[in-house]
């Protein structure tokens, strides 16, 4: 048997000792969900057909949203655990569209701390079947959500910095915009009744319909929104500590001493999500492992502790982590504790040849 043959007969084992379920989605699925959950970004990298009634179908770009789709569908509420070993289809800047991947999705387990341990140690033990140490990077998402609850904002500011975390690019704008902002006394909002008057008017007078595009309430809550924020100013205090928690990596003991410091400095209460993530560590054996403040996956339904593991060429062998709020996204009426991760098969064997 080729090493390449042993590896994978290893990695079926193994995803067959996880006491799940094996779930085996279909090929072809609903596009709707995957552009409404991870925008258009992703969305072109999906492989798309439509129907004979114009709905959109892509070849399967994953195992979590059908799981977790399927799991909905059958009644939530219940433990349950699902691993996988399949292809899933994406366009790739390089790289054959098909390839497989393998993982395991936790949901509703009665401990999320255990749960996100057999998820980090099915990861790891995924990864050594090709006798590779990974790099390991940890994210806190619940840490940076409970950093922004408590610090010192207009409450119409925290969605708007939360949904812009773990795009580095777009929360710096922000942050900067919010800084060059000044300080200056707002006049007060005018009426939305009058002001709906006046739009509705002015929209009839000139042609528009009130029916097609925006209509004119959406014009004035659009207005009132925008006005609301321009008047909402962030103190340079707050603004400063968001640069600094989020300027924060390195080992992840040292960073996170770090920031117990910052928010001792600050007044901050995030002892309990610094503790979940030291719990932790000791699911990730002796890989190198950081903490990275500014590290998120770029969907907002990822809620704890999150990671990737990457190899000696910088390539994601392995990501995940907790995403209570999917379920919850996607047609729960409460949140469901759910923690998983997806391993690249195909890195992995690239990583060994190389």
């Amino acid at each position: 048997m080729s090493g390449a043959a042993l590896r994978r007969v290893n990695l079926e084992s193994l995803v067959e000792a996880q006491g799940a379920t094996r779930a085996a989605p279909p090929l072809l699925l609903s596009a709707d969900a995957y552009f409404d959950l991870a925008g258009e970004e992703f969305g072109r990298r999906l492989l798309l057909t439509t129907d004979s009634t114009g709905a959109e179908h892509c070849l399967r770009p994953d195992f979590t949203l059908p799981i977790v789709q399927a799991y909905i569908a059958d009644g939530v509420g219940r433990p349950a655990a699902f691993s996988y070993l399949g292809p899933i289809f994406r366009q790739r800047e390089t790289g054959a569209a098909e390839f497989d991947q393998a993982g395991i999705e936790l949901l509703a387990q009665p401990d999320g701390d255990v749960a996100l341990d057999q998820v980090l140690t099915f990861a790891r033990a995924a990864i050594s079947i090709y006798g590779i140490t990974p790099q390991v990077r940890l994210g806190g998402v619940g840490l940076f959500e409970a950093l922004l609850v408590q610090a010192d904002m207009p409450d119409a500011w925290r969605p708007r910095i939360r949904n812009r975390f773990g795009h580095t690019e777009a929360l710096q704008r922000l942050l900067a915009r919010l800084e060059a902002a000044p300080d200056l006394p707002r006049e007060a909002q005018p009426d939305r009744e009058a002001l709906l008057e006046d739009v509705t008017a002015q929209m009839v007078a000139t042609g528009l319909s009130l029916n097609e595009g925006r209509g004119p309430a959406e014009i004035v809550d659009r207005y009132l929104e925008q006005q609301a924020l321009d008047a909402a100013h962030v103190p340079a205090e707050t603004l400063a500590l968001l640069r600094s928690y989020l300027s924060i990596s390195g080992p992840a003991l040292q960073a996170l001493t770090r920031i117990e410091a910052l928010a001792e400095q600050h007044r901050l209460m995030l002892g309990a999500p610094i503790r979940a993530i030291r719990r932790h560590l000791n699911a990730l054996g002796e890989s190198p492992v950081v903490f990275d403040a500014s590290f998120s996956p770029r969907l907002d339904y990822y809620t704890g502790i999150v990671f990737e593991m990457t190899g000696a060429g910088g390539d994601v062998l392995a990501s995940g982590g907790q995403y209570d709020r999917l379920l919850e996204r996607l047609g729960a009426t409460a949140p469901i504790a759910a923690s998983g991760c997806s391993v690249w098969v195909d890195r992995l064997e690239a990583e060994v040849r190389a």
